[in-house]
């Protein structure tokens, strides 16, 4: 199936292709394991299909495309600024190694004073 045509399906086509596709990946494997089928490009096309609507799935849950089916790539903002998790990351950081530091310091004068 190509790409413009899964792009074209709405939200629970594109469930049921994915599921049809994964149950035919399923039973082409079952028949190669047991040697009645040597399908090596079919097992090929059917795993591309299943990324490709999965791929549209996510892009259309995320609205990088949406639901319009938008051809035209969708504008990314990128931000220098640091995220405050990345901030609380950092300091949570700090306070360890300076409570770890005063705690050696602590041993170690104790050990120094007997």
């Amino acid at each position: 199936m190509e790409l413009a045509k899964i792009r074209s399906l709405s939200d629970d086509e594109l469930l049921h292709q994915e599921k049809t596709s994964a149950e035919q990946l399923f039973r082409l494997r079952f028949q190669v394991s047991l040697g009645q089928n040597d399908g090596v490009k079919k097992l090929r096309l059917l795993r591309k299909e299943i990324a490709q609507i999965k791929t549209v799935a996510r892009e259309r849950e995320l609205g990088v495309r949406g639901a319009t089916h938008d051809t035209a790539p969708a504008s990314v903002k990128t931000s220098a600024k640091k995220s405050p998790r990345a901030s609380t990351k950092t300091s949570a950081k700090k306070s360890t190694k300076a409570s770890a530091k005063k705690s050696t310091k602590a041993s170690a004068e104790k050990g120094a004073g007997k």
